[in-house]
């Protein structure tokens, strides 16, 4: 079964008031196969997050089908997901501590009496549980990024969703979570990420998607797609020269 499929998916913006709809999304269709890793490939500008932010219904689709686990969304296949924005709104005024609290309340998955574990496990996990009492406002842009990640993990989620999780890590800090992403895949966890570093997406990924203009250009498993080229980078390269 797929985790996910998106048919059909079209969303156009417009920039002001006066000017005419700008059309981002063409059409969309992939799936994300159960228990693998999946990668999102494109260039900024290319419709990556606008796609991710019309899967959780953030920013209204124009039209198309968008299904997790073969089901319009709802708040209980919510419990199933954990995800990661591009830029997470971190409340600057709360600790580590309290942040995951927050956030398991939100979601609304488990008692209050298990929080106290899972959290202390998924902060040691992430490296951040010598500092779980020190306010966001003093983390790093790569602690930020890691706790953002933390809650995303919090509540063991059977798909994760992570737009750009190596954004401002330096390179312990990607060892780190790639780290994280091979146990989440040991353990049976579908995984969609997007990210421009692309010998981490050749690294961890079975399958790609790949998006350029809103149109998408490729759906399917990762080998196929690398058989002419030496790397991953190369093989977008080329596959973006053919559309232009």
């Amino acid at each position: 079964m797929d985790v996910l499929r998106v048919e059909k998916l079209n969303k156009a913006f417009k920039r002001s008031f006066y000017e005419k709809k700008r059309q981002v999304l063409f059409d969309v269709d992939f799936a994300i196969p159960s228990q693998k890793t999946t990668g999102f490939v494109g260039n900024n500008g290319s419709g990556k997050t606008t796609t991710i932010k019309c899967l959780f219904e953030f920013i209204k689709k124009d039209s198309g089908k968008i299904l997790f686990f073969d089901q319009v969304l709802s708040a209980e296949l919510k419990k199933k997901i954990g995800y990661l924005p591009e830029r997470p709104y971190l409340y600057e005024f709360l600790t580590g501590m309290e942040f995951l609290k927050f956030h398991w309340q939100l979601s609304q998955v488990g008692n209050s009496k298990d929080f106290f574990a899972k959290a202390h496990s998924t902060l040691k996990l992430v490296g951040l549980y010598e500092v779980r009492d020190r306010i966001l406002r003093n983390f790093s842009k790569g602690m930020l990024q890691r706790i953002g990640l933390a809650q995303a993990l919090l509540h063991d989620p059977e798909f994760l969703i992570l737009d750009e999780p190596m954004s401002g890590l330096d390179p312990d800090g990607r060892l780190m979570v790639k780290d994280i992403l091979k146990e989440e895949q040991k353990k049976g966890v579908s995984i969609f990420f997007s990210s421009h570093l692309l010998q981490d997406m050749e690294e961890l990924c079975q399958n790609l998607v790949v998006i350029h203009h809103g149109r998408i250009l490729y759906h399917g498993e990762l080998k196929p797609f690398m058989s002419r080229f030496p790397t991953l980078e190369e093989a977008f390269r080329s596959t973006r020269k053919e559309v232009l």
